[in-house]
């Protein structure tokens, strides 16, 4: 066996020891071998997986990188980096901190119907079977939780609210209520009547049988003795070797090697230029008040809001529908994966983001989903609707993420994993990309994607501040309200997740700061030979990885365009 064959079978290994760790992530990726199972996440089983972890990790130092071909030395770089990385969360204890009103196994198991297969009999066979083995689910994630506890990783208690709320949205009486009955209501022509009869008998039950108790154990735990023991303080360096914690996280979700002070000033510097840019704004629609009382008429005027959520779903879909017909301007290579809009689910929502992507499985059965927020509509102002869709869907995530899927030439872990600072910050980076065709001409509307590009640096600013200077939640919320025009609603959720996902905000302005840079650099060597479709090929076709391994693809490209 030579080297590069020895490389791949670790990689295969590898994947294939994550994805029977993992089965919803298999599920996700469209791994269908464990359908019938969830993971087992108490403490042993994490023990259990960072050994194998590390000994694959082991295997990679055998493998001579210098004597592989280029291509094979980057999957061998992006992989240290990504296990590394696993290896150092693990060892840091950020595993003991599962739940929050943004994820858990509230949410993830709730949403289980919508990302499962239901083909045949056997797919419903097997999630029946995942539905029977939701109370040993939740009987590990307590587990997990007390571990968390016994060694001092104790989350906010504000990171907790709403959690009881979403736990007993799913104590039904009747099994046809539960948002996990829904496979069940509309079955493939395959099944015959008698076959849709047993299923739905069999799926009633396991709902009464194991998924109601299974969330009753939890929310039993949460209010006896997790809320009980949450503390009061935010800030990640209270948790133990909560320095070195953050640190970590700042390097793992941004790519580079950078200090809490670093990524604090340069979150400073982009509010002031987009404060000026946002400011002109005002000047352009003659509005003369100060900034505060003008970020106030646009979160008070009916006119930025809709009535119903139908309204709001038909206006994202246009914005959407428009950019379709404008990305080959701007791309050579479009992903065959189709996307879908959805609002997110109402026992989710009053704690949730404004929208999300959730993207679609591997084996291209289903099309990815943009999930828009519904709930409270005097929330969700249209001057945003333009720039949070290009996020999101195209040319954001999907485009970004649909199309690293489809890179068959890559291995598995490289088409389903990669580095936020490059998916956030091309997602961040395709807002402004509608600038370049048509977007944005209501200037409201440019105020908006201002606003989320000032949200960004903000972001920048107070993660750093909460976790690492000291601040107040209070402290960053009004520094999120004095400079974007979100609702309180909004940005109090955000910080709320900034608070419970230390760093992970901090990928998104890197991101897109390093994106636009390595643009310009190769707009000002190149001149006239500059392409903006072949550079985003160039950009889009490595999948995510990381910011300076992006930047030496980028010089490649600048020393010969032509090669692209």
């Amino acid at each position: 066996m030579n080297d590069i064959e020895q490389l791949h079978q670790l990689f295969h290994a590898e994947w294939e020891n994550r994805m029977r760790f993992d089965p919803l992530n298999a599920t996700y990726t469209g791994d269908a071998r464990y359908n019938d199972r969830l993971p087992r996440t108490r403490p042993a089983a994490f023990v259990t997986f960072v050994s194998d972890l590390t000994a694959f990790r082991r295997q990679l130092d055998s493998i001579p990188r210098e004597e592989l071909p280029p291509a094979e030395q980057l999957n061998c770089d992006i992989w240290r980096r990504l296990v590394d990385d696993e290896l150092r969360e693990f060892e840091l204890g950020g595993h003991l901190l599962p739940l929050s009103k943004m994820w858990g196994f509230h949410i993830a198991f709730a949403d289980v119907y919508l990302n499962t297969p239901f083909n045949n009999f056997e797919d419903y066979e097997n999630y029946i079977a995942r539905l029977n083995a939701f109370p040993q689910y939740v009987q590990d994630q307590i587990e997990l939780m007390r571990e968390g506890l016994r060694r001092n990783f104790i989350p906010p208690r504000v990171t907790l609210e709403g959690v009881d709320d979403s736990l007993r949205a799913q104590l039904v009486s009747d099994p046809a209520s539960s948002v996990l009955y829904q496979p069940f209501l509309s079955f493939p022509a395959i099944l015959d009547e008698a076959q849709r009869l047993r299923l739905s008998q069999a799926g009633q039950a396991a709902i009464l049988n194991a998924v109601v108790p299974g969330f009753q154990s939890g929310l039993t735990f949460l209010l006896d003795e997790y809320l009980p023991a949450a503390r009061e303080t935010i800030a990640a360096s209270e948790l133990p070797r909560g320095v070195e914690f953050y640190t970590h996280r700042i390097r793992a979700y941004t790519s580079l090697e950078l200090t809490p002070q670093e990524v604090h000033q340069t979150g400073l510097d982009e509010v002031a230029r987009i404060r000026a840019e946002m400011e002109a704004v005002l000047q352009q629609v003659g509005f003369t008040g100060t900034f505060r009382q003008f970020i106030e008429f646009l979160r008070s005027d009916p006119r930025f809001y809709v009535q119903t959520p139908a309204q709001l779903l038909e206006k994202t879909a246009l914005v959407l529908k428009r950019m379709d017909g404008e990305l080959p301007r701007l791309f050579k290579t479009l992903p065959r994966l189709p996307y879908g809009i959805r609002p997110i689910p109402d026992y989710n929502a009053p704690g949730n983001t404004a929208a999300y992507y959730f993207p679609a499985p591997g084996d291209g059965s289903r099309a990815g989903n943009y999930y828009v927020n519904t709930y409270d509509l005097t929330s969700r102002p249209l001057y945003e609707i333009e720039a949070l869709s290009l996020h999101e869907a195209v040319p954001g995530h999907h485009l970004q993420i649909a199309l690293q899927q489809e890179l068959s030439d890559l291995p598995l872990f490289r088409r389903h994993n990669g580095f936020t600072s490059f998916v956030e910050g091309w997602a961040l980076y395709s807002e402004r990309l509608g600038l370049e065709v048509g977007f944005y001409q209501d200037p409201y509307s440019n105020f908006g994607r201002l606003s989320y590009e000032m949200w960004r640096a903000c972001r920048l600013v107070v993660d750093t501040g909460m976790h690492a200077l000291g601040w107040s939640r209070q402290q960053a919320i009004e520094t999120m309200l004095d400079n974007t025009s979100s609702t309180l609603l909004n940005i109090t959720n955000e910080v709320d997740r900034y608070i419970a996902w230390p760093g992970q905000a901090l990928a998104y302005k890197i991101g897109e700061l390093k994106i636009r840079a390595l643009r310009a650099k190769a707009e000002t060597a190149l001149g006239s030979k500059f392409d903006l479709r072949q550079f985003h090929d160039v950009l889009l076709l490595q999948g995510a990885v990381p910011l300076d391994v992006l930047e030496a693809m980028v010089d490649r490209y600048i020393s010969s365009p032509t090669a692209a």
